[in-house]
């Protein structure tokens, strides 16, 4: 568990995170190596975990009617991938594929939330560290939008 503590310390997203915090969420923590072409989730199955990425790319995708799927964000190291988890019904909205080898810390999202209800300020803490995360996702699919249906 010290080494995924110290994992996660180093992570960006949990810069200035408290120690004790840090600690809680290393119990929900595992690591996971994902090979290029691999996905780490699939959209609508069950959000059961979300990754920080340690190495390698990740490609968000969704899929379009009668074509390939349309790339909405590649992710990289020091990224999170995966917010569905944090709310309701904790589904999947898109595909996470490695487009190359993906090295990353997989947090159990039942774990997780099971400490956030105990632990408010934990709770607090993650809310306050994902929505800049889904505020960024959102203006970049926003700015997608436009590119594609912007043109006259």
């Amino acid at each position: 568990m010290a080494g995924l503590e110290h994992i996660l310390r180093e992570h960006a997203f949990f810069a200035a995170c408290p120690e004790d915090q840090i600690a809680l969420v290393a119990g929900c923590a595992r690591n996971h190596r994902f090979d290029p072409g691999q996905y780490l989730f699939r959209e609508g199955d069950p959000a059961n975990e979300f990754f920080l990425i340690r190495h390698g790319k990740v490609a968000l995708e969704i899929a379009a009617p009668a074509q390939s799927p349309i790339v909405i964000s590649t992710l990289g190291e020091g990224e999170i991938v995966g917010a569905s988890w944090l709310l309701p019904p904790y589904r999947w909205t898109s595909d996470a594929r490695a487009v190359e080898l993906v090295r990353a810390v997989g947090i159990d999202a039942a774990c997780l939330r099971g400490k956030c209800e105990a632990d408010h300020h934990l709770g607090y803490e993650m809310m306050k560290r994902f929505a800049p995360i889904l505020v960024k996702r959102l203006n970049a699919t926003r700015l997608q939008i436009l590119n594609v249906y912007g043109k006259r």
